[in-house]
């Protein structure tokens, strides 16, 4: 045990090479490899260092940024060198290093930039854990965003990585502060905010530049390799999120032996807003994936399930479990679990918990009212139900199924009717 807390403690260091080449016939992409001079913490002196570690400690790992080459493949001209955002943070962005960073804490800011490149309208804060986001919000200022986001999950923001698309300034600095946090990035921080966030000497603070660039990379496709266990390596394209405004969505529609089935209710104003907010959510989300988002702020995330009924139960259960939370750290400002260990203990009273419990019961988890986003079709009624029986006003996915004239006919038999569209893509991400 003593050992594997060091491990976490030592910067591997990597055998990778400090330029690769890949040739894509006669096109070659050129990589140059990505370090750091970063303090020691025991000698004071600065050291060259890639990334800590991969995903394990025993991992050795490295970055590498695209610095030269201009693949072009058929009528796909994929991004060129000199748009890097993670692969290009320096020194300078690297404002304090914490820990020095590993490769999860990089995969994390990307997929939290995956995600803010479709909501650069208004500031709007992404917190990701393990690749995936636990809350993410739009808000009337950054802070507004970052607290929104924050309150979505606390429990799961715990040690996560922060992305916001506007420079923090103060308030949001001491919002930061007052959490737990890996990572926190934004295009910049204003005058003092550094100096509140360096209160916390392990957090890893960057600047990344481009943030405020970030809806340039939207239609910007990149390659995208999988490795294999047997060395071999799988090539696709990234995807293109296609949907940009409420025209891109398509009421609910389809033909089932000859008869025509539509949704009866078009979405109002909010809900168009919810559904292109949720579907840009979902681009960072582990399929399958049911989201429920309401207002500009994620409810209830279900990531990585292998059938879409059952994430969309789960969805509902971390909303339940997640607003039960808030309401005790509101009230009572401990976190549920807690209260509960507390009580087993004696040291609590459990009506304390009870009149929590009701609460959560009486407003489902905050559900009712939220947009319902899913990944891919859903291939029977029973998802959209679990959506509709705790009170989803509209759900949107991309259609497609042999039975969405079952999902449009639970909708308008719903009470109230519920509201549906169709994207038209799917948005699965393994």
């Amino acid at each position: 045990m003593k050992d594997l807390k060091q491990m976490y403690k030592t910067i591997l260091g990597d055998q990778f090479p400090l330029e690769l080449r890949i040739s894509f016939g006669e096109q070659t992409l050129i990589y140059r490899k990505r370090t750091w001079k970063i303090k020691n913490d025991k000698s004071g002196e600065l050291e060259e260092k890639g990334i800590r570690y991969g995903e394990n400690p025993d991992q050795e790992a490295a970055l590498y940024e695209l610095v030269n080459g201009n693949l072009v493949l058929g009528d796909c001209a994929y991004i060129e060198a000199g748009n890097g955002l993670v692969s290009s943070i320096n020194d300078e962005d690297m404002i304090q290093a914490g820990k020095h960073p590993g490769k999860i804490n990089l995969t994390d800011i990307d997929n939290s930039l995956n995600i803010l490149k479709f909501l650069s309208k208004g500031p709007a804060a992404v917190i990701v854990k393990h690749n995936n986001p636990c809350g993410a919000a739009c808000g009337t200022s950054i802070e507004d965003a970052l607290i929104k986001a924050s309150r979505a999950d606390r429990v799961a923001a715990f040690g996560g990585c922060v992305a916001l698309n506007r420079p923090i300034d103060k308030p949001t600095a001491e919002a930061l502060s007052s959490q737990y946090l890996e990572v926190v990035c934004a295009p910049d921080y204003e005058k003092g905010a550094v100096d509140i966030l360096s209160r916390k000497k392990n957090l890893r603070i960057i600047r990344i530049k481009r943030i405020d660039q970030l809806e340039t990379f939207w239609d910007k496709r990149f390659i995208d390799f999988k490795s294999l266990i047997d060395g071999g390596i799988i090539v696709q394209q990234s995807p293109v999120n296609k949907i940009r405004t409420r025209k891109d969505l398509k009421p609910a529609e389809c033909e089932y032996q000859g008869k025509i089935y539509k949704i009866n209710r078009l979405p109002d104003d909010r809900e168009y807003e919810d559904m292109l907010f949720g579907w840009a959510v979902e681009q960072g989300v582990t399929s399958n994936s049911v989201i429920y988002v309401k207002n500009g702020v994620t409810v209830g995330i279900g990531t990585g399930e292998q059938d879409r009924v059952g994430v969309a139960e789960i969805a509902v259960y971390k909303a339940y479990t997640k607003y039960a939370d808030i309401l005790c750290y509101d009230r009572l400002g401990i976190a549920y679990k807690e209260l509960e260990l507390l009580i087993n203990k004696g040291e609590r009273d459990v009506a304390e918990k009870d009149e929590i419990d009701q609460q959560v019961k009486a407003d489902r988890g905050g559900l009712p009212g939220s947009v319902m986003v899913s990944d891919a079709f859903f291939p029977f009624r029973d998802g959209v139900d679990v959506g509709i029986k705790q009170g989803v006003s509209a759900i949107v996915h991309p259609g497609g199924s042999l039975k969405d004239w079952e999902s449009i006919e639970a909708c308008n038999e719903a009470g109230p009717p519920v509201t549906m569209a169709f994207t038209g893509q799917r948005a699965f991400k393994h």
